[in-house]
Parts: C-alpha cells; sequence; structure tokens
C-alpha cells in the first residue's frame, strides 16, 4: 500500500503567529542544551583526563619515543595509537592506565588515598579490560605502598596483578612460589628494578574481568614482609604495559573505593580492642666474614603468644652486599629487600619457639650486617 504524501497545513491569523513564536523559543531551547559529551584523546607523553569524576586516565608514555595516544571514555579508556616496539627482554614501553589515588603529584578528584594500611578496612575493586591479538603485552593492575603517605615521586613496593600476559614477557625477579588470594591461585614474582620493590601475582590464563578487595593483596605483601601495616596505600591503578603494538587495546570499566577503618582479624590477629603482642620476634644474625665474602647464620625467635606459620622474615642487604646460596630456606631476590621463607621442614616457628638458616654471600667495600629485619611485617629486635 502506497502511503500519502503529507502535505503542511496553513493556519490563519492571530494562531499562526501564536505557533510560529513558540516554534521559536523551542528552538532557542533546543540549542541551549548541553551536547553530549565526547571522548577525549591524549596524546602528550604524560597527558591526563578525568573518568567518572573520580579517576584519572594516564598515557604514560614512559618508555619510548614512538607516538602513542589514549583515548578517555565515560567508563574507563582505550589505546587508540601505540607505535613502535621496544625488546622483550627489557622494561615495557609504557602503562597506559588510569588510578585512584595519587601518583607523582597528580591525585584524583576526592581521594581517600594516602590511606595507612592498618586503617583501611578494605578497598573494593572492579576491572573490565579488552584484550587484542596482535601485541606483545600485559594487562597490569598496580597497587603502590610506601612507608610515607607520598603523593610524588617513587613509591617503596609496587604490587602489580598480571591479569593476562602474551608473548615471551615476565615479571620483574624470579618465581618463588604459588599463593591463593582472593579465592584465586596465583604465580608469585618477587624482584626490583633498582628504584622499588615488586611482588607479581601471575594468573595462570586470562582474567578479563573481576570483582575483588585490593587489601587482600596488600596484606598478601605484608605477611612476605614486603611492606608493614604502618607503610600507605598511595594509589591502585589499571592498564596495560606494551612491549610491541598494543592499539585496540581498553579499559572498559573501572571502579576502586577505599573504605577506612578497622582491618578485619584474620587467623592468628587481634580482633579491635584486643592487644597484641608487645614484641613478635627475635632476630639473631652471626656472620662469618672474609676479604670480599661471607656466610651468615640467621636465627629467628617467636616471642607472641601465637604460632607464626609460615614465616616470612624480610631484611635488606646493605648495598654491594649478595647471596649466592641459602640452606633451611628460600631467599629472594639476592640483593636489596630480600624475604626469608621456610622451608618445607621449618615452616612453623611456635610461639616461644625458634628456627635457623644460614647463607652465603659475595660484598663489595666494607661489611655490613642487614637491617630492618621483620617477621610477617612487625619488625623484629
Amino acid at each position: 500500500m502506497r502511503a500519502t504524501p503529507h502535505r503542511p497545513r496553513t493556519v490563519p491569523g492571530a494562531l499562526g503567529a501564536l505557533l510560529l513564536a513558540l516554534a521559536a523559543v523551542l528552538a532557542t531551547l533546543v540549542g541551549t542544551a548541553p551536547p553530549a559529551r565526547a571522548d577525549t584523546l591524549v596524546c602528550e607523553q604524560y597527558g591526563t583526563a578525568t573518568v567518572q569524576g573520580r579517576y584519572v586516565v594516564q598515557n604514560n608514555r614512559w618508555g619510548t619515543g614512538a607516538a602513542q595516544c589514549v583515548t578517555a571514555t565515560d567508563t574507563g579508556f582505550r589505546v587508540t595509537r601505540a607505535d613502535g616496539s621496544v625488546p622483550t627482554d627489557g622494561p615495557p614501553k609504557s602503562y597506559p592506565s588510569l588510578f585512584n589515588g595519587c601518583h607523582y603529584t597528580r591525585c584524583s578528584p576526592g581521594t581517600a588515598l594516602p590511606a595507612r594500611i592498618d586503617g583501611i578496612a578494605g578497598a573494593p575493586s572492579s576491572i573490565a579490560y579488552g584484550f587484542v591479538g596482535d601485541a606483545v603485552y600485559n594487562a597490569s593492575y598496580d597497587i603502590w605502598l610506601d612507608p610515607a603517605p607520598r603523593t610524588d615521586g617513587v613509591n617503596r613496593t609496587e604490587i602489580m596483578i598480571w591479569f593476562h600476559r602474551t608473548g615471551p614477557v615476565q615479571p620483574i625477579g624470579s618465581p618463588v612460589g604459588t599463593a591463593t588470594v582472593g579465592g584465586r591461585s596465583w604465580q608469585v614474582w618477587t624482584g626490583g628494578n633498582g628504584t622499588n620493590d615488586v611482588i607479581s601475582f601471575v594468573a595462570p590464563s586470562a582474567l578479563a574481568e573481576w570483582s575483588f578487595d585490593v587489601m587482600d593483596f596488600v596484606r598478601e605483601t605484608v605477611a612476605r614482609g614486603m611492606a608493614r601495616n604502618d607503610w600507605y596505600l598511595t594509589s591502585v591503578q589499571a592498564g596495560f604495559e606494551p612491549w610491541q603494538n598494543g592499539t585496540g587495546l581498553s579499559v572498559n570499566s573501572f571502579s576502586s573505593t577505599v573504605n577506612l577503618g578497622t582491618p578485619p582479624s584474620g587467623p592468628g590477629e587481634p580482633g579491635p580492642g584486643e592487644p597484641g603482642p608487645a614484641t613478635a620476634c627475635k632476630v639473631t644474625f652471626t656472620p662469618n666474614v672474609w676479604a670480599g665474602g661471607f656466610t651468615a647464620n640467621v636465627t629467628v625467635a617467636n616471642t607472641g603468644p601465637t604460632p607464626v606459620d609460615p614465616w616470612k622474615l624480610a631484611f635488606t642487604l646493605p648495598p654491594g652486599h649478595q647471596i649466592t646460596q641459602a640452606w633451611n630456606a628460600t631467599v629472594s631476590p639476592s640483593s636489596g629487600a630480600v624475604t626469608a621463607t621456610g622451608a618445607a621442614h621449618n615452616t612453623r616457628i611456635a610461639a616461644g619457639g625458634s628456627q635457623s638458616f644460614g647463607f652465603q654471600g659475595t660484598y663489595s667495600g666494607t661489611f655490613a650486617p642487614p637491617t630492618g629485619f621483620s617477621l610477617g611485617g612487625t619488625v623484629c629486635t
């Protein structure tokens, strides 16, 4: 059936004038309506944009001179240009990402960070990634910790959650075992990049989206001696580290909240209002030193009221000192801030008991003993 063409009708006199006036008013109102929000293109090396009114998107092209652009969307961002490549046995090209908190003098709007770890009840977060198949990269969620409420510069410890990786790339340091965090199994790597310590949790298979509590990873890091409860959480970040290409990678959605308050008690931890041990541990360090080398015997005594299982002793080697082998414990990495973990036969230290381990090493300059011994995040005497 063919439709009849519509023909305009004429309206006589004053009524026609009134309708014309109303039409003019409506046209004016429509003309002043706010335009729809457009995506924001960011191509400057360290350019930023704000999304959701509370997170900062950063281009963060720190490792290459090749062009890179990100487009900030209503809920996240996508990489719209990622030229060039860098060797896969070195650092990545960049870290296009978005964050809640403070990073190199820039703080996200309304953030509760920095905040002391022992003053955070929980930090729920969710992330949904968009992956591509023609690039070498990792999808990395970063958590930064520092002894001070730092809002600029490099933090002491970086926690990396590797949601996905492609190509021959791997975390900093070396694998030290596995851990169950947030109800999932992860391969754990520890090491350092010359400016900060790094602990990485690597998913065994691609994880495109997840909702979790950031503090689960923070508490695992404290338990491994790579941070302390009186340190500060300064920022949480989600993005990508590309080595080759990367156009099309995206964070489709992101949320991060920090709830201040008393953390929940874990096994063997005092609850709110319950006294904790005045002194948790005591370390005896006995070295045997010769020119350029040394051995050391270390005894870790648990002076607290509850067993420690598994035990993890953190300490810092002086510059120029390096561990070459160890016994009765696994010690990693070989220099800088290291963590000794009990072997299968001595993983538990009973209340009032002790365990011993030893290591051999080399040094340049003058020998000095390690410093900063802590057991499960608690400073030892």
